[in-house]
């Protein structure tokens, strides 16, 4: 547990966990075909529409309508073509079908509407795939493209990465990656695993220590042997996990779009029966035709789709609001079906930040509490360690003034010395420090009590001698989120049960956070495929599974989960791509009232499912019935999706967004 304060170079001084994060590879909207072809059709739309509204004649406006059903059309078309070809009918081709006859009987605008908007979500859905791929590439610059190997007689040689073998050694200089998975065999520094276990601190490693490609060495050199090849490294190891969960993962689908073969099969069946049955008995052509597409539009499941996509859409935007960013109506839905929770640590049950926790000076040192971190904080000034820079903060907040120090300097593993108002004071873990303990009795054995009873307690020891003598003891910790335990205690009721923790963590320091956040269920020092073997242990068992996590070693868990919530503020790339959603503030509260906004949502899909059914239903036995006028026939259905439409917009309110985070 035990870690030193050693100096680090000034450019890897971020924030924890973003320090190491993959660079960005965008790909941009109007790269994507589908944007597109979408931006097109929604340009010719928005032109076309207002020209009408104004009493326009047509053919001012009549082409650009037919612009956007060309535009927006023919890709869903081509894919409902080729669906049919597999003898397979969907929902797409049946949406162009019924576009093309509702321009056919005249309502020109209603079926450019339809074509807009599933040519626009077509988009979306491009967008999205295009996105998680090029962070799944990025995520491969973490492990450098070089190596330093040393040859049999000591000679320094440039390799590229891949071209190493298992036995290889290489030299890691200070403030370079680690540039394949090995052994270290010489040289002593910390690095910096955050991107692979997640730990919020550096760690120590000397001879016989394992290291990971893609990891950051601290100001100390290593030789290292490979012992693996760049295919079978954690990095690689990940990128594969994040494809295959992205790639297996079953595709969720809309209430709706459950039945949406049946449903287009039974209302293509039913359309040529109106138009064909009546001709049979001699009926005339146009009625027959009229009647027909007249059935067609009433009972096209437009209506069902705009009543399940306003009550979701309209969640989305108030999440939102509110500092939640949902990427998709599926990935609402979906929230609100998850029964089993499962957050990581570092960064998201905690700031992700060390922080000073407890400042012990010793018996017979003569300083006060204050005194020793101003003693402890002078002497780390100078370095860029995180735990250097937790000491000085703390130091700050209390309004501490800082001495001027000379002769510093840093040991690789060990930590700092510097002299401060003529006393040479000494700053590192205890385990590290030769004779941790010799300041006689009783310093030394209150020095090594200490730092037991700290370490015990899941916080990192720092002893702080002054000219050789053990003066006091600091202890460092990463601190819980204000709302991590109303967080717990809000999914718990969510769900029914308590979450578990998943961290790459030592236990010792897992045990602690999860006792302080109300968590039981805790496994520790986990890798990323331990994190994705769990998640599919509950999925196997029927659970749907949310994880919550923020770093790199997150996301394969995140793409392999029911549904995952990366947190933003210091979310590495990777994890916000493959995340179904970002919680922008980094705010754990809004967990739990974005799933109980989303159980919201999913209660009035069904009421809107209902209504616009007992509507579909009506016409379409006025219709077979009877006669139904054609603009009458519009009219309800065009009043049915207003209804739900206004009914789904109820989401919208601030009050839906208090009741759902008062409600769990």
């Amino acid at each position: 547990m035990s870690s030193a304060l050693t100096e680090r170079p000034a450019p890897d001084a971020a924030e924890p966990g973003r320090s190491a994060a993959a660079p960005r590879r965008r790909t941009r909207v109007l790269a994507l075909p589908e944007a597109r072809w979408a931006a097109t059709a929604l340009a010719l739309f928005l032109v076309a529409l207002p020209a009408q509204l104004a009493g326009a004649p047509a053919w001012s406006w009549g082409p650009l309508y037919a612009a956007a059903y060309l535009t927006g059309g023919w890709e869903p078309a081509r894919a409902g073509l080729l669906a049919l070809k597999e003898k397979t009918l969907d929902v797409d081709l049946l949406m162009i079908v019924a576009a093309i006859g509702a321009a056919a009987i005249g309502q020109v605008m209603d079926g450019a509407l339809l074509i807009v908007i599933f040519a626009t979500s077509g988009a979306l859905e491009a967008l999205a795939t295009a996105r998680t791929a090029d962070s799944v590439r990025g995520l491969l610059d973490l492990a450098p493209a070089t190596a330093t190997r040393l040859d049999a007689g000591g000679e320094e040689r440039t390799v590229a990465t891949g071209d190493l073998v298992v036995g290889d050694t290489l030299l890691i200089r200070p403030g370079e990656r680690v540039g394949a998975d090995g052994r270290v065999t010489g040289g002593a520094s910390e690095v910096d695993q955050a991107t692979i276990t997640g730990e919020p601190l550096p760690v120590p490693k000397t001879t016989g220590d394992e290291v990971f490609a893609g990891t950051l060495n601290g100001t100390g050199s290593l030789w290292v042997t490979v012992e693996r090849d760049a295919s079978d490294s954690v990095i690689a190891r990940i990128v594969a996990m994040v494809e295959e969960a992205s790639a297996t993962k079953a595709p969720t689908q809309l209430f709706i779009e459950k039945v949406e073969q049946r449903y287009a099969v039974g209302i293509v069946v039913a359309t040529l029966a109106v138009f064909a049955v009546p001709l049979g008995f001699g009926a005339n052509l146009t009625d027959s035709l009229l009647r027909a597409m007249t059935f067609m539009i009433v009972a096209s499941p437009c209506a069902v789709v705009l009543a399940t996509m306003p009550p979701l859409l309209s969640a989305i935007a108030n999440a939102g609001r509110h500092g939640v960013l949902v990427k998709s109506a599926v990935v609402m839905e979906r929230l609100g079906r998850i029964d089993t929770v499962a957050l990581d640590k570092t960064g998201t049950l905690t700031e992700g930040t060390p922080r000073v926790t407890d400042i012990l000076p010793l018996p017979g040192s003569g300083l006060s509490a204050d005194a020793l971190l101003g003693l402890a904080a002078a002497a780390e000034r100078p370095s860029e360690h995180p735990l250097a820079r937790a000491v000085v903060g703390a130091a700050r907040a209390r309004g501490l003034a800082l001495a001027e120090v000379r002769d510093f300097t840093s040991a690789p593993g060990v930590g700092v010395t510097a002299v401060v108002d003529g006393r040479t004071v000494t700053v590192g873990a205890p385990s590290r420090l030769p004779d941790a303990g010799d300041g006689g009795a009783p310093a030394g054995e209150c020095a090594a009590a200490a730092v037991a009873e700290l370490e015990e307690g899941g916080r990192t020891a720092v002893l702080v001698r002054c000219d050789g003598v053990p003066v006091g003891v600091l202890g460092i910790a990463d601190r819980l989120r204000p709302d991590a335990a109303a967080t717990v205690a809000a999914l718990t009721a969510l769900t029914g049960t308590a979450p578990t923790l998943l961290t790459g963590d030592n236990p010792r320091a897992a045990a602690r956070l999860a006792a302080e956040a109300g968590i039981t269920d805790v496994r520790a020092g986990l890798l990323p495929e331990g994190k994705v073997a769990a998640v599919r242990e509950w999925e196997a068992a029927g659970r749907r599974v949310l994880v919550v996590g923020d770093g790199v070693n997150d996301a394969p868990a995140l793409a392999a989960a029911h549904a995952g919530v990366a947190m933003g503020r210091a979310g590495s790339d990777l994890a916000l791509e493959t995340a179904d959603a970002v919680v922008v503030r980094d705010e754990l509260a809004t967990v739990p009232a974005v799933v109980a906004l989303s159980r919201a949502a999913r209660r009035l899909v069904v009421q809107n499912l209902v209504i616009a059914g007992v509507f579909i239903t009506g016409l379409v036995v006025w219709d077979l019935a009877g006669h139904l006028p054609l603009p009458l026939g519009v009219l309800g259905h065009e009043g049915s999706t207003v209804i739900v439409g206004l009914n789904g917009l109820r989401l919208l309110r601030d009050a839906a967004w208090r009741r759902a985070a008062g409600g769990v």
